[in-house]
């Protein structure tokens, strides 16, 4: 009765505020309990191949010689009893390729494969990638970057146990190191949640991307799809853009023990973090209708919930329907991305969580907007 009195006092306006906000906070938490709950929830798959297939690991690298000199042995030493490691060195003009032959020296499994000339129709790292993939002499392959260094000797151990007879794609983590600073919690924060979504659709049979910094696939799988030949246009998607292409809920597992992770350095401005943001966003255009509705719908719930709070709470409009509503689906929120932080090791972003989402949401519009007009740029 109570509330039906309140809705008679409120004008148009405010009833359309309250109705926003509550479809709002209904919509996060069908995406709390419904998609996110998967991986927060979910328990190791027990069967797994204790075969060791061999593995082909495939870098492309474009003026990386620090990187390649300080993550590559980590690479190259990992506990398996059968794997190469294919580096295309893209029209480096650094020390790429004393390092790489240095390293060859030492490690009989390091293939090198030099790429002298760029091709200037081809755009982002899908090229070199693809020579890569070509040289490659094993079936199942695991892409990384120069930049980035596996949490232990297991990372490709992890990856490939995975592999059945139906087992085409597997999905890994790449988390961010550690770093002091808002800039660096921020990053580590929106790799979470972007792997917390390509997780969690993937477990519900409906995956859509995979990070090229840690993903595996069957090399007959790349050929038989013809490789990244339906977006090569496209700076980014040899990740996404191709998982999706490839993915399906029978042929794609992923792997999230803590020996698997490959982390790698975040970027240490917040200008460097953007042009990146937005080349990634950009890449988000070329998504299917389905999962533009159903990324976009998250991220707009995220953003109307917290607008329409604040007038609500501002013009004082329904506050004992309002502040019940806000603990529930604060409440899930923090609860779910508990549950699957703790599964990615990521427990120590649950604090940021608290206020950091608010400025997460504020963020992404902007960089989306800033997307729709930035220019093409380089592979890096």
């Amino acid at each position: 009765m109570e509330l039906t009195i309140s809705l008679q006092h409120l004008s148009v306006t405010e009833q359309i505020i309250a109705a926003v906000f509550l479809l709002a906070a209904i919509t996060q938490l069908l995406y709390y309990f419904l998609v996110f709950s998967k991986l927060a929830f979910h328990k190791e798959d027990s069967n797994q191949n204790n075969e060791q297939l061999p593995v082909s690991v495939i870098i492309a690298a474009h003026n990386e010689d620090y990187n390649l000199q300080n993550n590559l042995p980590s690479v190259l030493n990992q506990d398996y009893h059968d794997f190469e490691v294919v580096v295309v060195n893209h029209t480096s003009n650094d020390n790429t390729t004393e390092i790489l032959m240095d390293l060859q020296r030492k490690f009989n499994n390091l293939k090198i494969v030099n790429i002298e000339q760029d091709l200037n129709f081809f755009k982002g790292k899908k090229f070199p990638l693809s020579i890569g993939i070509k040289s490659a002499k094993n079936e199942i392959l695991l892409l990384t970057d120069a930049d980035c260094k596996p949490a232990s000797n297991q990372w490709i151990n992890s990856m490939a146990s995975n592999y059945t007879s139906k087992t085409e794609i597997v999905l890994g983590y790449g988390p961010y190191n550690k770093k002091n600073g808002l800039l660096n919690m921020l990053i580590r924060y929106d790799t979470f949640i972007i792997a917390m979504q390509y997780f969690s659709y993937a477990l519900i049979g409906k995956p859509y991307m995979g990070v090229g910094r840690n993903l595996s696939y069957r090399k007959s799988t790349f050929y038989k799809n013809k490789g990244f030949t339906s977006h090569y246009n496209i700076l980014s998607g040899d990740d996404d853009l191709f998982i999706k292409q490839v993915s399906t809920k029978f042929n794609t597992k992923i792997e999230v023990s803590e020996n698997s992770f490959m982390f790698s350095e975040p970027k240490p401005t917040f200008s460097d973090w953007f042009r990146q943001k937005q080349r990634h966003i950009s890449t988000s255009k070329a998504y299917s209708t389905l999962f533009k509705l159903l990324l976009g719908g998250y991220n707009l719930s995220q953003l109307l919930f917290y607008i329409t709070l604040v007038l609500l709470i501002l013009n004082s409009i329904l506050l004992f329907v309002t502040i019940p509503i806000f603990i529930i689906t604060f409440s899930s929120r923090i609860f779910i991305q508990k549950k699957a932080a703790t599964r990615l090791g990521e427990n120590q972003l649950l604090l940021f969580s608290l206020f950091g989402d608010i400025l997460y949401v504020i963020l992404l519009p902007i960089l989306t907007l800033m997307s729709l007009i930035r220019k093409s740029g380089s592979w890096k």
